[in-house]
């Protein structure tokens, strides 16, 4: 059975067609202007983890530090051309290139809302998705086979992150979800790279997968998100034993892919601490990163003292026990065939 996204969720196809027309007259001057980059500075850090972890108060909260780079609402309709995106956006709300504040209609601030990851403002954080499936295509199920880009598409993949970071001179930060089943691959294309894998109370992550079904098509039956391997065999189940399926599997997947790289890679970051503790975090991230550059030696912790965090139990009880039973299921099973 097919579900269709709610009218909230649906794209306009106006805009689509007009981006698609966009990015195809801007590709070519993108390709163009890319080839002289070589290698990112500084690491590329990539976000990991199940969707609905907190990846999206992350990504907002390292963007409003002002430390990281990121991609904006406005980059990503550059999604074909995110080197010129970044340039038209400098020129369009860096106060560096005011003139006579004849342009100074876009919003700047960056605060801490989102519906399903998608936040309002030209500056606010994008999922950056369109950027992304340039590369790795459209589907869902990303672990079907493992992702093996080109000689030529690395080039590029990677160029587009040196151009960006020399646009903004700053470390780039944006959500990999999408890579969660190939970070070790994507790890070797890059001289420096950290991956940061926030997770979250396995319960509340399961919850909220359940109650995004809901808002983001209208029925807790239709998938949400990217799909585990084990989709397969969790697609028989009631939809609260998918969704603690789909959270255990997939962070065993990340898990899996993380004991591949270098422990100076990857950082494990608990939602419930990001939430009571930021800037304990925000030193975290400063120690992993300054052991490949020392870029961030000298920042010092100017955000939130915390957040508010959304762990409330709003399923009935024998739903909630049944995502802990069904969780709990999932662990034992695995481990015995190990």
């Amino acid at each position: 059975m097919k579900f269709e996204r709610q009218q909230t969720f649906q794209r306009n196809a106006e805009l689509e067609a007009l981006l698609q027309r966009l990015n195809q007259l801007l590709a070519p001057v993108e390709e163009l202007t890319i080839e002289p980059f070589g290698y990112p500075i500084y690491p590329v850090i990539f976000i990991v983890g199940c969707a609905r972890a907190g990846s999206t108060l992350l990504l907002q909260w390292l963007a409003n530090s002002g430390v990281f780079a990121y991609p904006s609402n406005l980059l990503s309709r550059f999604f074909g051309a995110p080197f010129v995106g970044a340039l038209i956006q400098q020129l369009l709300t860096d106060p560096t290139y005011n003139f006579n504040n004849e342009i100074l209609d876009f919003c700047s601030d960056i605060n801490f809302s989102s519906k399903l990851g998608k936040t309002k403002g030209a500056l606010a954080p994008n999922e950056f998705w369109y950027f992304w499936r340039r590369f790795l295509g459209n589907g869902d199920m990303q672990h079907l086979k493992p992702l093996r880009l080109s000689p030529a598409d690395q080039k590029k993949f990677v160029a587009e992150f040196a151009a960006l970071e020399q646009v903004f001179n700053k470390p780039f930060v944006l959500k990999g979800h999408i890579i969660n089943w190939n970070i070790s691959y994507i790890s070797q294309l890059f001289k420096k790279a950290l991956f940061l894998y926030i997770t979250r109370e396995p319960v509340y992550n399961a919850q909220s997968l359940l109650e995004a079904r809901v808002k983001f098509y209208g029925d807790r039956n239709a998938w949400y998100s990217f799909k585990p391997r084990e989709y397969e065999q969790l697609q028989s189940l009631p939809p609260v034993e998918q969704v603690a399926g789909q959270v255990y599997f997939t962070n065993h997947a990340i898990e899996t892919e993380l004991a591949g790289i270098q422990a100076s890679r990857w950082l494990n970051i608990r939602y419930e601490e990001l939430c009571s503790s930021p800037s304990k975090i925000f030193l975290q991230i400063k120690e992993k990163l300054t052991q490949q550059t020392d870029m961030l030696s000298h920042s010092e912790y100017s955000g939130p003292t915390h957040f508010h965090t959304t762990n409330q139990k709003r399923l009935k009880s024998h739903e909630v026990q049944a995502i802990y039973d069904a969780y709990k299921n999932f662990s034992e099973t695995l481990a015995e065939n190990l």
